[in-house]
């Protein structure tokens, strides 16, 4: 097996022992960790050109180092001239040493090449330790070369942890280096 990713280590060796000292848990299972990544790529312009699909799969296979599955809409929606089955999205799933290696360059990498960038917000958990977050552009990852892209696209991605409160999910990301904005009020 090859070495374990930077983040993986940093998890194990920093991340868990301060979250069993700051929450109490007495088993090492109970402490929140990082289930997957979903990296989500909505594409309402698809429908009207079915090229900019394909440029979008190569982006965020560019992104990840794995191939994107394309997602159809699941039913008709008339005002948007969607009908069903048609191509609307491209998302990837990442776990293990995939996960692990696109957290580390996003948070150190990419977000700090956000122009005017304050830090992520702290409102973003679903309620259940899992956190949302939206880039608007795919240019902030160094994979993607700015002359062969045909459009700015934005992407969500979607850190799925095994955290029960939006507290522990918060504190876990926190202690992994997510650079969450400061509150001032």
């Amino acid at each position: 097996m090859a070495n374990t990713p930077r983040f993986q280590e940093k998890y194990q060796t920093e991340v868990v022992p301060a979250l069993r000292k700051e929450f109490g848990y007495g088993n090492i299972m109970q402490v929140p960790a990082l289930h997957k990544v979903v990296i989500n790529i909505g594409m309402g312009e698809a429908i009207q050109n079915a090229k900019s699909m394909d440029n979008a799969v190569r982006d965020l296979a560019d992104i990840t180092g794995q191939r994107p599955v394309v997602t159809k809409a699941k039913r008709s929606v008339a005002a948007f001239k969607l009908r069903e089955g048609m191509s609307i999205g491209c998302m990837v799933t990442l776990r293990g040493r995939r996960m692990y290696d696109f957290l580390d360059k996003l948070l150190n990498v990419a977000l700090p090449r956000l122009r005017d960038f304050q830090g992520v917000s702290t409102d973003a958990f679903d309620g259940r330790g899992n956190y949302t977050l939206g880039l608007r552009e795919q240019l902030v990852f160094p994979e993607i070369n700015y002359d062969k892209i045909d459009k700015v696209r934005g992407m969500e991605i979607t850190i799925v942890t095994t955290a029960r409160t939006d507290e522990e999910g918060r504190r876990l990301l926190a202690l992994l280096g997510m650079p969450f904005r400061r509150q001032t009020r």
